[in-house]
């Protein structure tokens, strides 16, 4: 799309924010239920300003405008933002609200959409700004659905029920802990936001947000185990109604307002990190209890149908990949796959594994340089040609009704040797992985305490990667899932401090990424799992690796490796091969045993 669009969008969002009387406006990647990834009518950033990731914001005054995004995408938001338009600025050092309190002057109005921010994100602006004369106002009607003329519509796409032998509890067990937890504090009511969690608590699913099976919908949860759903009528069929039995009322998505502010007078829990600021303003009159949301953690926690589950999605997931890779291996070095082509043979390998129901986010499909783009998303403009004797990157994942996956592999194309530099950054990944995968840990350990194991072999050589190393996942839920995290625990970064538990399934990912040269990335799923020590003084965990497909054995530098390392690298490829193997045949299962042969 050319520069010309996104300047007279930014004219055109200007003169909205003048007839409304604002000084400025600020513009996250979000929607009601603060979701990470969006529905298209939600996606008023890149609309604005092309930006196509996943977390970001812009913030829009009169004679300047900025766009703040975190490591992952700074190189991206060059490609994709023009610098004449948005000046580029980095977080956690620095922030949109911490760049609108400098800009602002006494009588300054700032705009924000109350149903698009947190209410600590808004208390604190308002703290700032305040202290400048300066006020930070909820509009009432978004300036950017002003000027965006052909917005799509929210979906209306039918929710669907998630089945017991799928969720291996029922939605009225679940109502019922969420009632014993309002018990336990006091509370009459919890607002569910979080999409996430309404399919979780309700055993539901729904096609309403691109790359993850949500619909969209706010519930709220009573003391008594009953609950209502707000969802539109067009979403709901017979079968569903059925499913949710007549503990569940629904309501018209329409309702919710109307029903939160009938909450006057009740005591309501409230999580200020998933709940919107305009939940916390109808809620006026109620008693609020800031609490986390009851279904986060208990959701995050697989039962053992879940596990079972996802081990079952990761093995015809894992088979895909590999036959994936195997015809990459054969066709690429010819020359004439692009990192499209790339995307779409996988993608269709994943349709003829069986019951896939979309991708678990948008393909990372990195050649050369652009997989140094930690989020890169290939478009006609960037798509690069797979070259022999060059690095790929490709982070890809799955949703299928029993499991969702995500895989990076890092693959050498053939045509020459890997030079030294590959080989030496690959391996330090490689045994940062290891040491992670491998970890025992006591009870009461946090992901931030893990998350030093993933990074020592690229700190000893003077590097490091600007993302985290893990992050949750979900059953035939969202990619990414909270609360817990491998991650550094500075920037205030949510989920560090939340200590692992038996249950919880998480990614196992260090990368180095060289700019404009190339990325890589090694990235497995991994269940927290108990494990028995004789001798032990309490208990102990460790991770089971759920992800079975081959590791790049060309970009090893052997000499490197510990024997310990060795050990592992052999013992996991001899589980590859005992899990992929049977579902291969020909050529194909040829390569799988040479690429699985164990390490001298």
């Amino acid at each position: 799309m050319s520069k010309a669009i996104f300047a007279a969008r930014l004219a055109d969002l200007r003169g909205a924010l003048a007839r409304q009387g604002l000084d400025g406006f600020v513009i996250p990647i979000s929607d009601e239920h603060m979701s990470e990834y969006v529905g298209a009518y939600a996606q008023r950033l890149e609309w604005l300003t092309g930006f196509g990731g996943s977390a970001g914001t812009a913030v829009v005054m009169a004679d300047r405008a900025a766009i703040f995004v975190d490591g992952r995408y700074t190189l991206q938001v060059r490609d994709q933002v023009d610098g004449a338009l948005y000046e580029y600025h980095n977080v956690p050092a620095t922030s949109a609200a911490a760049w609108v309190a400098e800009q602002a002057g006494e009588g300054t109005r700032i705009g924000y959409d109350a149903w698009l921010h947190g209410r600590p994100w808004a208390q604190g602006l308002e703290r700032r700004l305040a202290a400048k004369g300066a006020a930070l106002l909820a509009v009432e009607s978004n300036p950017v659905d002003a000027v965006w003329t052909d917005r799509p519509a929210p979906s209306l796409a039918v929710a669907f029920p998630h089945p017991l032998e799928l969720a291996g509890q029922g939605s009225e067990a679940k109502r019922q802990a969420v009632a014993q937890w309002l018990a336990d504090k006091g509370a009459d009511a919890a607002v569910i936001s979080a999409l996430d969690s309404v399919a979780w608590l309700l055993n539901l699913r729904g096609q309403d947000v691109s790359r993850t099976p949500v619909a969209l919908s706010f519930v709220i949860a009573h003391a008594d185990g009953t609950a209502d759903l707000f969802i539109a009528p067009e979403k709901v069929t017979p079968q569903l109604r059925a499913h949710l039995g007549n503990a569940v009322r629904i309501e018209d998505r329409a309702s919710f307002v109307p029903a939160l502010q009938a909450l006057a007078g009740k005591c309501v829990a409230v999580d200020p990190e998933r709940a919107v600021s305009a939940i916390f303003a109808a809620l006026e009159g109620a008693k609020i209890i800031e609490a986390l949301d009851p279904c986060v953690l208990p959701k995050a926690i697989k039962n053992p149908t879940e596990q079972a589950g996802h081990r079952a999605a990761q093995a015809r997931d894992g088979a895909a990949v590999s036959r994936f890779l195997h015809w990459l291996s054969q066709e690429a070095p010819k020359g004439g796959v692009t990192e499209i082509s790339a995307a779409e043979a996988l993608h269709q390998f994943r349709r003829e594994c069986g019951d896939l129901r979309d991708l678990s986010f948008d393909t990372i499909s990195g050649a050369g340089p652009n997989g140094a783009i930690v989020h890169y998303r290939v478009s006609e403009e960037t798509n690069r040609a797979l070259v022999p004797a060059s690095v790929y990157l490709v982070d890809s994942g799955g949703q299928y009704p029993d499991g969702t996956t995500d895989i990076t592999r890092t693959v050498w194309i053939a045509g020459a040797e890997p030079d030294a530099e590959v080989k030496d950054r690959f391996t330090r990944v490689l045994k940062g992985h290891i040491a992670l995968a491998s970890a025992i840990f006591p009870e009461g350990t946090a992901g931030s305490q893990l998350d030093t194991l993933a990074r020592q072999y690229l700190w000893a050589a003077g590097v490091d990667y600007a993302h985290g190393t893990g992050h949750g996942v979900g059953s035939f839920l969202s990619v990414h899932e909270g609360p817990q995290r491998i991650a550094k625990s500075s920037g205030g970064q949510a989920g560090t401090g939340q200590e692992l538990q038996a249950g919880m399934i998480l990614s196992n990912e260090p990368g180095y990424y060289k700019t404009g040269a190339f990325g890589i990335r090694i990235e497995n799923l991994v269940l927290v799992e108990e494990r028995q020590i004789a001798g032990a003084e309490g208990c102990y965990f460790g991770f089971e690796t759920l992800t079975h497909v081959p590791i790049g054995r060309d970009l090893v530098d052997v000499s490197l490796l510990s024997e310990t390392e060795k050990q592992w690298w052999n013992a996991y490829h001899a589980q590859v091969l005992a899990i992929i193997g049977p579902q291969l045949s020909g050529d194909a299962l040829a390569w799988l045993e040479a690429e699985c042969a164990a390490l001298d």
